[in-house]
């Protein structure tokens, strides 16, 4: 008789479900990813959800996680409805060549206790664009939350009659449960910590993961102080700093520094004292069970009024954000590493170039391949970064935790999982949408032969070396 793991049962019925929508046409899989993603964009369903994901896990801000999945499934949405998934999705005439699109089946996909309603339900969409199942794996601490996304989006799919095991989730999360989920998918999407992805790329299964995020800008001379204080406070503070996107570090032109901190302490930032930064850095980081130095869980996406009363530090009741002061070498310096809190990191400079070196230092610390920002209107500095950094993102002038992932004030594609390339150890630099979910069949025909000449190839070299 044969004895089936809970996980198996799930591989089992998700498998099932995604082969009644395998031939879907592209009408129909679209009013699917419609019906799945008003659940979770509705007002009395988010508030749910929303409140829920504060209850249980303890992090981040109610009216922010609203604020996140009306902005990423709109977007979402939007993207994906413009997109062809199902059968011919490119023809180029010129070379024979017909491209069509064939779902990657079911994915396995692993969620973070920061995000833990949001990220799925904007996966999931981009996820049943390409006519697959999805199995979530969520956080041992965000199981209800799990659960009630999830039976909102199923609620979503039996409203255009398709088969609910579309969307499951692993009732009881485990380390073991998800390595044997992650080795029975077919595709494997891993959005959170660097644990979680290696584990994901050693499953022996395809995977889409992240790199480690260290958002970091430069506020050049010319910044404006006042736009770029407000973009930098909205985008540190929004739900507690939960996204791997918020900036972590500020570079800071001398000439305009003081008007900057102000700027800050206009809209509640507190610049702690040394002595209160040594009292920050002692609550921040502990030492974990191998005995080594990690971030305080218990930080993690606080408010910066509960961290500073942590850490023993009197700070005025509209206090949003805690700025410290970076100590060199940041290399050292725990502070300049991802943070998860709404504690910023400031540092100052002189030249273009010394900016830049801080930039290298602090990406390469922690976070290479994920992203960096200025705030200038240099089109030069903008050029320099663009072709230099080895980031996969850089934002002008714009805050970095809504930028990174698309916002209807730019062109990135929406999502909520940054791939970091190389950088970061990850397989791309993309934001990973729907199109990362299907594969594509090449179809070539015949074309005339083209062929060139060895001469118009290599006609300059033999002109310069012979042949």
């Amino acid at each position: 008789m044969e004895n089936n793991s809970p996980i198996d049962e799930l591989v089992k019925k998700a498998r099932t479900a995604q082969e009644k929508i395998a031939h879907y046409t592209q009408e129909q899989i679209d009013e699917v990813c419609k019906a799945v993603a008003w659940q979770v964009y509705k007002d009395e369903n988010i508030q749910k959800l929303a409140k829920l994901a504060v209850e249980e896990t303890g992090m981040g801000k109610y009216e922010d996680k609203l604020t996140k999945h009306k902005n990423k499934i709109l977007g979402i949405i939007v993207d994906a409805l413009a997109a062809k998934t199902v059968g011919l999705i490119e023809r180029d005439e010129v070379k024979g060549i017909s491209k069509y699109a064939k779902p990657v089946g079911v994915v396995g996909a692993l969620t973070p206790v920061t995000n833990p309603t949001a990220t799925p339900a904007s996966n999931a969409v981009a996820i049943l664009k390409g006519r697959n199942a999805v199995i979530f794996a969520p956080h041992p601490r965000a199981i209800k939350s799990a659960a009630l996304v999830v039976a909102m989006m199923r609620e979503g799919l039996n409203t255009v009659g398709a088969p609910e095991d579309l969307i499951q989730f692993v009732a009881e999360p485990s380390v073991d449960a998800t390595g044997e989920l992650m080795k029975k998918v077919d595709l494997i999407l891993a959005t959170g910590g660097a644990p979680m992805v290696k584990a994901a790329y050693s499953s022996g299964k395809p995977a889409y993961g992240v790199g480690p995020g260290n958002s970091c800008q430069i506020i050049a001379e010319d910044a404006d102080v006042n736009d770029a204080a407000e973009k930098i406070t909205v985008s540190k503070t929004f739900d507690n700093a939960t996204s791997c996107s918020s900036e972590n570090s500020i570079i800071i032109h001398q000439k305009i520094y003081d008007g900057m901190i102000q700027a800050f302490k206009n809209r509640g930032g507190y610049l702690c004292s040394a002595e209160e930064k040594n009292r920050l850095k002692e609550y921040m980081w502990k030492p974990n069970k191998h005995g080594q130095l990690a971030l305080n869980a218990g930080i993690v996406a606080k408010s910066a009024g509960e961290i500073a009363a942590g850490a023993h530090i009197n700070v005025p009741e509209n206090t949003r954000m805690l700025l410290v002061e970076g100590d060199m070498p940041l290399e050292d310096d725990p502070f300049a590493e991802e943070k998860l809190s709404p504690v910023l990191t400031v540092y100052r400079y002189d030249t273009f170039e010394e900016g830049v070196a801080l930039l290298v230092r602090l990406t390469d610390n922690c976070g290479t391949g994920h992203s960096c920002g200025i705030h200038t209107f240099n089109e030069e500095y903008i050029e320099y970064l663009g072709q230099h950094m080895r980031t996969s993102r850089i934002v002008v002038r714009q805050p970095q935790a809504a930028a990174n992932g698309g916002a209807f004030f730019n062109g990135m594609p929406s999502t909520v999982t940054l791939g970091c390339g190389t950088w970061g150890n990850n397989i791309t630099t993309e934001n990973i949408s729907f199109k990362h979910f299907i594969n594509v069949t090449w179809l070539s025909q015949p074309i005339p032969i083209n062929r060139p000449s060895d001469d118009s190839v290599w006609g300059d070299y033999f002109g310069k070396y012979g042949r």
